[in-house]
Parts: C-alpha cells; sequence; structure tokens
C-alpha cells in the first residue's frame, strides 16, 4: 500500500538570533530508558509509552523520545520516534488536522497535525529549533519495505492546547 504524504506549509526555523528562551517544564531531563510518559493517537485508537532515548533497546519498548530534542510541552521540537512495524505501524492513517496527545508528569499536551513529509533517512533538519511548542512523529518510510528504509515518513504538529 502506498501512502501519499501531504505537503504542508511550514514556517521556517527560527534563527540563532531570534530563538527565544526555551519554556522548561521538567526540573531535570529523565535517564535514558526511563518511561517519560504515553503519546495517544485517537485516529488509530493507539495509547503508546514514550521511553527516553532512541536507541534500538528503548525502541523495543515503545516510542522513543529523542535525547537531544524538547521535551513535551517545551518551546522547541520535540521528536519522537518508533519502528513502522510495531508502534507506529498504522501511523500513514493519522490526517491533517488530527490530534496527538503527549501526558507526562509535566502534564497533558495535545498537538494538531499540520501535514506530514517523507525525507532521506539522512535528514536532519527534523531537529530544527522552532519559536513554539512543536512535535515531529518520526518512522521509517515505505511502510512496507523490507530491510532498513530509506527514507523517514514525518507528521509535524503544532501545540494547540496544554493542561
Amino acid at each position: 500500500m502506498e501512502v501519499q504524504a501531504e505537503p504542508i506549509k511550514q514556517e521556517r526555523p527560527s534563527q540563532p538570533s531570534q530563538k527565544q528562551e526555551p519554556v522548561k517544564l521538567y526540573h531535570q531531563v529523565p535517564a535514558i530508558g526511563t518511561h517519560i510518559g504515553n503519546l495517544e493517537i485517537p485516529r488509530i485508537k493507539a495509547v503508546l509509552p514514550i521511553i527516553q532515548g532512541a536507541n534500538e533497546d528503548e525502541l523495543e519498548k515503545g516510542v522513543g523520545h529523542v535525547y537531544e530534542t524538547a521535551l513535551p510541552g517545551e518551546s522547541d521540537t520535540v521528536l519522537l520516534a518508533g519502528h513502522r512495524d510495531t508502534v507506529f505501524k498504522r501511523l500513514g492513517e493519522v490526517k491533517v488536522g488530527d490530534l496527538l496527545i503527549v501526558k507526562t508528569r509535566a502534564g497533558t499536551f495535545t498537538y494538531q497535525v499540520k501535514g506530514a513529509k517523507i525525507v532521506s533517512k539522512n535528514d536532519r533538519s527534523i531537529k530544527s529549533t522552532y519559536p513554539h511548542p512543536h512535535l515531529v512523529v518520526s518512522t521509517c518510510y515505505p511502510f512496507g519495505y523490507i530491510g532498513p528504509a530509506p527514507q523517514r515518513y514525518l507528521l509535524m504538529a503544532d501545540l494547540v492546547r496544554d493542561r
């Protein structure tokens, strides 16, 4: 099954001189391997554990939070990654406008999907900084590919509500 990614209009990442001081909601960065919360994807009726770190050990347990990126709810890019054949098997069914809900000890953060794109597996622009809370959910692509996939499927979402 071929998935057509919808194009998105995305603002340019902020320049270093324009970057605002990020909001810090966590007293300390969670240790690698720690369960930091859950990702709820209502469209596909999924509730997935989020584990700090995105190496194979963490991805075997659930969705990995890429350590170098902001934590959920903070002002900047939060990057979550997962395997296309386990936690994100149905990620291609998520549509523009759908909600992604992240629950952590710091609160509940609701992001709205603004678009999807497909990039090379070597593309590092997904770690770009933004002046507002921004979530990127990443998995290997094509979804049905056997072996190491040459691309990444990205869902881009903006924070619309927190509590």
